[in-house]
């Protein structure tokens, strides 16, 4: 076995040697003495034989040590200055501070404090991600909802769920200065991304004075951007809804949607009705048929049943009463609603547990902060509830504008239970309609007058003008004589066509008999057919087999119904039958004497 050690040198020489342990030393194998590299000054080591083949006078002659050079001794002196150089350091200046850079910095440092592990650009179609992103960009929109730029270069941005965390120097400045030309109404082309941005932070009401104002820009934004890219349109369309229903702006959302053309978006849930139509649906008592219900008077019982319908809600809230739950009842089957579908929208908003019914088929329902959708066909007692208040505040209109013809509501329409259950906490809802109808009433009719100054300044100089020709001597008062005139009853007096004067002593007049409502039921009875009267007589006795009688006549009950309303309508300026083919109330006398004589 052969042992090899490397790094083994001997006193003359640098070479590595190989041996077997116990053998003499010799040479390496196939190396010449002309190959061995002595050391410098040294002797050949005697004892190393020749290597084969090659002879003595081929071996190198020894070479002559060579002594080493004697030290210098340099002489020890002082150290020399370094020459001076003209170079001198140069100042270096901060850097100018750019504080909108470090308003930016500070924005970011939002994100940090809400860190959160799926907070990243790249899930952003992750319900997790888009919860935490909405976080930060609700907390830093508000930290920057009142910054205006004035930027003169353009950064192209683009993405899906805009934010500012996401966002570059430039892309920032860029969307801060098209942001505030916007808020000055001046709305031009921009990157998608920059417009979406904008439309979040309005959802979530940065940078708006009231959800009102929010609702007002959006408007705004939609009729003008649209000009530029009509892709918007579908979104804003559907989050304007969304807005309308978590901010709870006041009216009917079917009027709303009639009011700025977006009815036609919203046919599939059928809510494009007003507050009138909405509860009309359900209501036993449907006032659009009623006479009174006239193309001149529609606006006026319309506005009066909204705000008589905004103070029972309000009246009912005093006492815990959902005034709605009474109508329509409570959805029973529910799921999660979460508003602005496909936005960055936080949920910042602590509310009160509200209902919001655009339908029978769409009520929106928030609990504990919580949003659910559902549907809920009204009751039978829902029905009868709202029929009545209808019917009461027709009978307080017709009242109040002196309407020929009078109307009566039963409270007993109105079942047993839903009675108690206004009633007993102390609720007057006979008085509520009353007071809130005639309070409507003389606001809606009020007559305000204005008088400019010179107007004004006109009148008391012709005021004392005729007090001046008024005032007369004691001398010249002569003793006036009365006459009394009978009153005449039924009668109002009118001036005569063609006499004008503005003198009221020179007026001419003459008497007009006010109408009476006798000759209306004779003309009703002649205009009824026998069938038609016939009718009226099986529902004065009962009504119980009306619509046994309308099939033996081969006439649908409703065509009956309908037909005797109508006539009812032209003679006495009201409906004969409510919705239950029965006869109301107040017309029950004049019925008895028309189908006596049958």
């Amino acid at each position: 076995m052969i042992d090899r050690d490397t790094d083994i040198f001997d006193d003359n020489s640098f070479f590595i040697i190989e041996y077997e342990p116990g053998a003499p030393q010799a040479a390496p194998r196939n190396v010449t003495q002309s190959q061995v590299i002595p050391q410098y000054g040294a002797s050949p080591p005697q004892d190393i034989p020749q290597p084969r083949n090659v002879t003595q006078s081929q071996s190198f002659s020894q070479p002559q040590p060579v002594p080493p050079p004697a030290p210098q001794y340099m002489p020890r002196t002082a150290p020399q200055p370094a020459p001076r150089s003209s170079y001198q350091p140069l100042k270096i200046e901060p850097p100018e501070k750019d504080e909108i850079r470090e308003l930016f910095y500070a924005m970011r440092n939002i994100a940090k404090q809400h860190f959160s592990p799926y907070m990243n650009f790249t899930r952003i179609y992750d319900k997790k991600v888009r919860q935490d992103n909405s976080l930060v960009f609700y907390k830093q929109g508000i930290f920057m909802k009142d910054f205006t730029d004035d930027y003169k270069e353009q950064a192209d941005f683009s993405s899906y769920f805009p934010y500012y965390q996401m966002m570059g120097y430039g892309q920032l400045r860029t969307y801060f200065s098209w942001r505030a030309r916007v808020r000055d109404g001046n709305v031009s082309a921009a990157s998608l991304s920059y417009v979406f941005l904008y439309i979040y932070e309005l959802l979530n009401n940065i940078g708006v004075e009231s959800p009102k104002d929010g609702m007002d820009r959006l408007l705004s934004l939609r009729s003008a951007f649209k000009a530029f890219d009509p892709s918007i349109e579908k979104y804003i369309v559907k989050w304007l809804k969304d807005y309308f229903i978590y901010y709870g702006l006041p009216g009917s959302f079917g009027d709303f949607a009639q009011e700025h053309g977006l009815a036609g978006n919203y046919v599939k849930t059928g809510d494009t009705g007003g507050i009138l139509d909405l509860f009309c649906a359900v209501s036993k008592y449907d006032i659009r048929k009623s006479a009174f219900f006239t193309a001149d008077k529609s606006k006026l019982i319309t506005d009066c049943l909204y705000f008589l319908i905004n103070d029972l809600r309000q009246a009912f809230k005093t006492f815990n009463i959902n005034f709605d739950e009474i109508v329509f009842g409570t959805p029973k089957k529910t799921v999660v609603w979460a508003p602005f579908k496909d936005a960055l929208f936080y949920n910042w908003m602590v509310q009160p547990d509200r209902q919001v019914i655009l339908s029978e088929k769409e009520i929106y329902i928030c609990r504990q902060n919580k949003w659910t959708f559902g549907t809920s066909p009204a009751s039978e007692s829902g029905r009868r509830f709202i029929g009545y208040i209808f019917k009461k505040a027709e009978s307080v209109l017709r009242d109040l504008t002196k309407y020929k013809f009078k109307l009566a509501a039963d409270i007993n329409m109105i079942n047993e239970a839903t009675i108690r259950k206004i009633k007993d906490p102390g609720l007057n809802l006979d008085k509520i309609i009353s007071d809130s109808v005639t309070e409507f009433y003389r606001e809606a009719t009020k007559t305000v007058v204005t008088v400019e100054d010179s107007s004004l300044k006109r009148i008391r100089q012709e005021a004392l003008f005729t007090q001046e020709r008024l005032i007369v001597n004691e001398e010249d008062i002569g003793v006036m004589a009365f006459k009394e005139t009978p009153a005449v009853l039924d009668t109002v007096w009118e001036p005569v066509s063609g006499a004008v004067s503005d003198v009221v002593s020179d007026a001419i007049l003459k008497p007009v008999q006010l109408p009476s409502s006798s000759g209306g039921w004779e003309k009703l009875k002649s205009t009824l057919n026998k069938t038609e009267l016939q009718a009226l007589a099986v529902i004065f006795q009962g009504g119980t087999n009306i619509k046994q009688f309308a099939d033996k006549n081969d006439i649908m009950l409703e065509v009956l119904i309908d037909g005797i309303n109508e006539k009812s309508a032209d003679s006495i300026g009201d409906s004969l039958l409510d919705d239950e083919s029965a006869i109301y109330k107040d017309y029950r006398e004049q019925v008895k004497e028309m189908v006596e004589s049958i």
